[in-house]
């Protein structure tokens, strides 16, 4: 039982920016029922520290409990719409899938279409995705990472909330297998050499790719994002990494 005379715990705060700004936009009734009715098959209940989209430090899950299985993990970081990561579920029925994503909306097109497949080998969790990595997944649990067109926050004085910066490849690494695989694509140019310093100076990780990017990645549907940034005349950028072994 908590002491009444105890002094109050000093509140907790972000101490860096984070990669997205959280919006309240309106769901349609489709999303809201959606919301509803499938949560409790594909929503992982995750406790919170100070803000809505965090994760409390210390409350990990056991993906084995939550899928009732051992199998590949593959987790997709800001999945939007889920358009990538539902068609890799349906077809890998074999490997488990988490979906991160901080958009409720986004989130709720997902458990529609994933259900409307017939998909049960997803789950999704409603936080920002740094705390996923550092705290709700187990260490060396994960076989992939997947991040497909994070928000570029293209304007220079917004850079430092981009996603793959400094700091991040640890996390990634952290929650990566030894051998585990880290996907990027990007149709930012100056965005995706960005990626590719930072990835390139980080430890954890070795390119599998020969020459200046990797070739497109087969398992990655094309998506209206996708095909909206080509008629834009943007090239798309993948890079590929390995998790090299953890030293003793």
């Amino acid at each position: 039982m908590p002491d009444p005379d105890a002094p109050e715990a000093a509140p907790r705060f972000r101490d860096k920016p984070v990669s997205f700004v959280r919006r309240s936009g309106r769901m349609s009734d489709a999303q809201e029922r959606a919301w509803d009715e499938l949560s409790g098959t594909y929503l992982l209940e995750v406790e919170r520290d100070a803000a809505a989209t965090s994760i409390r430090p210390g409350s990990t899950i056991d993906p084995a409990a939550e899928f009732g299985r051992a199998a590949r993990l593959v987790v997709e970081i800001g999945s939007g719409q889920g358009h990538a990561i539902v068609h890799a579920a349906a077809a890998d029925p074999a490997t488990d899938f988490i979906a991160v994503e901080v958009f409720r909306a986004g989130l709720a097109r997902t458990m529609l279409d994933a259900d409307r497949e017939g998909v049960r080998n997803l789950r999704l969790v409603e936080a920002n995705a740094p705390e996923v990595l550092e705290h709700l997944l187990p260490e060396a649990s994960v076989d992939e990472v997947w991040i497909f067109f994070p928000d570029p926050w293209h304007k220079t004085k917004h850079n430092k909330r981009r996603l793959i910066a400094d700091g991040f490849p640890a996390l990634a690494a952290r929650a990566l297998r030894d051998g585990g695989v880290l996907r990027l694509a990007t149709d930012w140019e100056d965005y995706a050499l960005q990626m590719r310093e930072v990835l390139a100076g980080a430890e954890e990780f070795e390119a599998t790719f020969d020459g200046e990017w990797a070739a497109r990645f087969e398992g990655r549907i094309m998506t209206a994002f996708e095909r909206k940034g080509i008629a834009k005349g943007r090239d798309i950028r993948d890079l590929t990494y390995r998790r090299r072994p953890r030293t003793p």
